[in-house]
């Protein structure tokens, strides 16, 4: 019979809770800020790294696990798993997971890694899957399988007010060029098929609120919505008029809010958040 170990990185949106109940590994990337170098999760919180950044002289910096990281965490996997799987972030926003193939690579146990494609809770949803269906003892492939369908039908929007740390970043480098010319430029971005990009852009808020509108219409419009997750960098305003509304159209869809992750928080800016969720196909 297998039993499967589930792990994932720090990128992701996960409670304190799910990560104990599913019995979760988290790797922590490594993020710097006016060179003191900090680890996600552990001498470092969320909001505290928020507060840290916004009062920062230069952006912060953030570093993939190394490869000694990973090799500790799947060192205390106990024997009695016969596989590990690692659930990494998109490559669009960081290279963990070359980091994580090297040490597949590398380990004597079976461990394999699978592009989530996503980040944040839109990766937290996956994780959260295979977990569940670790814990029933399913196998790798259909742990795999099951998060390919999950995967398909997962929605990312992330609303980005200053685009200053993005284009510094390098995650949109090939807008650089006709953004950096605009003024009080705002952006809506989409994650999808390891891709980043832009979806919507226009001068102020009222070009974001247009397009989450449009959204909401969307969400409202479907049947079969699993979860929802909200999350933010250091802004709540908007963010509690989303709370409202989708609490009004789907009163009984689990909804998630919380600050993200230290690495999402770098790239996207003060005032970013992202509306994140899934459909069953």
């Amino acid at each position: 019979m297998s039993k499967v170990k589930i792990l994932t990185d720090s990128s992701v949106q996960l409670t304190p809770e799910e990560i104990e109940k599913y019995n979760i590994s988290v790797v922590p990337l490594t993020i710097s800020i006016d060179e003191k170098t900090y680890v996600d999760g552990v001498n470092i919180t969320r909001e505290k790294f928020v507060e840290e950044m916004d009062s920062s002289k230069d952006l912060p910096k953030t570093s993939q696990p190394s490869i000694g990281t990973f090799m500790d965490i799947i060192d205390k996997v106990p024997e009695d798993y016969t596989d590990i799987l690692m659930l990494i972030m998109t490559p669009a926003i960081s290279g963990t997971i070359n980091a994580a193939r090297q040490v597949a690579e590398m380990a004597e146990r079976n461990v394999e890694v699978i592009d989530t494609e996503f980040t944040d809770r839109a990766q937290g949803f996956q994780v959260l899957k295979a977990a569940q269906m670790a814990q029933d003892g399913k196998s790798v492939e259909e742990i795999k399988q099951a998060l390919d369908v999950l995967r398909d039908h997962t929605y990312l929007y992330m609303g980005v007010t200053s685009i200053e740390n993005i284009l510094r970043g390098g995650r949109l480098s090939r807008f650089a060029g006709t953004l950096s010319t605009l003024l009080n430029i705002n952006l809506v971005l989409t994650v999808k098929n390891n891709s980043l990009d832009i979806a919507k852009r226009g001068r102020g808020r009222k070009t974001i609120e247009k397009y989450m509108n449009n959204v909401l219409e969307e969400i409202k419009g479907l049947k079969n919505i699993k979860a929802v997750g909200i999350s933010y960098v250091d802004k709540m305003d908007y963010v509690n008029e989303l709370k409202e509304k989708l609490e009004e159209i789907i009163p009984d869809v689990p909804l998630l809010i919380r600050v993200t992750s230290p690495v999402i928080a770098t790239h996207a800016g003060s005032g970013a958040f992202a509306i994140e969720f899934y459909t069953e196909s």
